[in-house]
């Protein structure tokens, strides 16, 4: 493998990232450059020079990595992190525990980060958006920073000349603080696990290939999904070679897909959660109040579905997926705001079809694929471009049905020009990807002050009707550190995560690091707090919004230990 030429083709935007699996093989032949992930995917970088444009014809549907955003914009007490980490009970902060973000990097110089002789609690961080150092063992791209680096940075008048990272958002500073901030007396605040060790990887934007595919506006937060693959790979591997039980925390998500868990990314989860010593956790996404998804269940043949979506002024474009069961046949047609009409046709599975409407000079793309190794689902991919605002129709009538259950979902709002949402939406199966993921801890949110729902936090079930979320954590008016050793109060699944994410660590120190149960892994820890979770007599469990229930990691260890 010619590293510089990998090196190249990781940021050049003239070189495709297809994730390619063993089973699937290569679509297009050899690729350029191939970059391990794990034992099931490779990412393939071929030359755009030599291959068509973005299809699901010439480039199977989940070869195309999706893209991903940051999910956010008294806690410690109500999920029984803090009687943990009381020294006469437990004692219980993540020593011995290494937590990993795959996010938007951290404030590596920020107090809480620090141990109290003020050498840092960070054991190494993969900056995958600087292409002038050295990566780490096992990548071509990026810079690694170790422990050693980082301190030497803290001893300097001037840390940045020495670890010129920087977290721009600021997202992934708070995340890492709220899983596993040390804590600080003056400031009232303490993260989860705060004797935990801290692994960061800061994850690239995406392409601009990418973002004109899917009409993602100029500067918004956008991730690829192959390098957060990438990320979480080389945590896994960094954890091995410091011996350390690793937590996961994904604080990012995407919302298209079949919601059913087979995206490269959520069976990735799946992998690594299933290893022994290994958690990982992921936010629900704050989607449930977007309006960005429809479903119908229990369609019959010969009745037309409609769904209703309203455009706003001046949106560039979008993607409407239609996720429906194979073998199921359905006849598809498109109203447009003044009424010029998309010939109904058949849904057959690798056909591509253009159509461009005379009045609105709207051009719509409709592409039907089968989708899934696991559990095969059947995808109609609507790319609206230039679409004049109004009200859009999609009407579905089935042929052949078996369920006879249609998932509809629009992009992220972060990811639109303008205003798209359905007029009937739905907040349920909402929960972005890769929260579908089975084996992950998927959290939800909650006021801790009054214990109603965050209205966003993403609601359930799976497409294919799985339980998710699987627990609630509190995710409303959390503190946590951002830039100049400050702290502020946010909101989001992704704030839950990371308290879930801490909340793992302690169960990792009791378990593994003290010898009480060596070979926990990602399901032993979710039934673990499956049993305490907190539940209200008069609601029905498991449910799609409050999962099997409220976070309450004190009552977890107390009912394994039978007391």
């Amino acid at each position: 493998m010619d590293k510089e030429l990998c090196k190249e083709a990781v940021y050049s935007n003239d070189y495709y990232d297809l994730i390619l699996d063993y089973i699937g093989g290569y679509p297009l032949g050899d690729p350029e450059c191939i970059i391990q992930v794990d034992d099931t995917y490779d990412i393939g970088y071929y030359s755009r020079r030599r291959s068509p444009e973005l299809n699901l014809q010439d480039y199977p549907y989940l070869t195309i990595p999706h893209c991903l955003t940051p999910m956010d914009m008294t806690a410690l007490e109500v999920s029984g992190i803090l009687r943990l980490q009381n020294p006469t009970a437990f004692d219980l902060q993540g020593q011995g525990v290494l937590i990993g973000f795959v996010d938007t990097g951290i404030t590596y110089e920020h107090a809480t980060f620090r141990n109290q002789d003020g050498s840092t609690r960070i054991l190494g961080i993969w900056d995958q958006t600087r292409q002038d150092g050295i990566p780490p063992d096992g990548m071509v791209y990026g810079t690694f920073y170790s422990e050693d680096e980082i301190n030497a940075a803290l001893q300097s008048e001037h840390p940045q000349e020495i670890v010129p990272l920087r977290d721009e958002n600021g997202h992934g500073t708070f995340l890492a603080g709220v899983a596993c901030g040390s804590m600080d007396a003056g400031a009232e605040f303490s993260g989860a696990a705060p004797l935990a060790n801290i692994a960061v990887v800061k994850c690239k934007q995406a392409k601009q290939y990418l973002r004109e595919y899917y009409f993602i506006p100029e500067g918004a937060e956008c991730y690829q999904e192959n390098d957060l693959m990438m990320g979480l790979a080389w945590l896994n591997r960094f954890a091995y070679e410091q011996r350390l039980p690793l937590v996961l925390c994904i604080g990012m998500g995407g919302s298209l897909g079949s919601h059913a868990g087979e995206e490269p990314l959520s069976v990735l989860c799946d992998e690594l959660g299933r290893r022994r010593q290994r958690a990982v956790v992921v936010a629900a996404g704050n989607e449930a109040n977007q309006r960005h998804h429809e479903q119908r269940r229990g369609l019959s043949v010969g009745k037309t579905e409609s769904m209703e979506v309203s455009v706003g002024e001046q949106v560039r474009g979008f993607w409407l997926e239609v996720w429906t069961m194979v073998p199921e046949i359905y006849r598809i047609s498109v109203l447009s705001p003044t009424g010029e009409r998309l010939p109904n046709m058949v849904v057959r599975p690798g056909n591509r079809q253009e159509y461009t409407f005379l009045f609105e000079q709207t051009k719509l793309t409709v592409e039907y694929a089968i989708v899934g190794t696991r559990n095969s689902m059947q995808l109609i991919a609507l790319r609206f471009e230039t679409p004049l605002a109004g009200i859009w129709t999609v009407e579905i009538q089935p042929e052949l049905v078996l369920s006879g259950n249609i998932f509809c979902w629009l992009p992220l709002t972060a990811f639109l020009s303008g205003e798209v949402f359905f007029l009937r939406s739905s907040p349920d199966t909402t929960i972005t990807m890769p929260g579908m993921s089975r084996v992950a801890v998927t959290t939800g949110a909650y006021n801790s002050v009054g214990g109603s729902v965050y209205p966003d936090s993403g609601r359930g079930f799976s497409s294919l009707d799985q339980v998710k979320p699987d627990i609630i954590a509190p995710g409303v008016n959390v503190t946590g550190p951002v830039l100049r050793d400050r702290y502020e109060v946010r909101s989001g699944t992704s704030v839950s995560a990371a308290l879930m994410a801490g909340a793992c660590a302690q169960i990792f120190q009791w378990g593994i690091v003290e010898n009480n149960m060596m070979y926990l892994n990602t399901v032993d820890l979710k039934n673990l707090l499956i049993r305490g979770a907190g539940r209200d007599a008069e609601r029905n469990y498991p449910s799609p919004v409050y999962g099997y229930g409220t976070l309450n990691v004190y009552d977890a260890l107390l009912r394994l230990r039978g007391s």
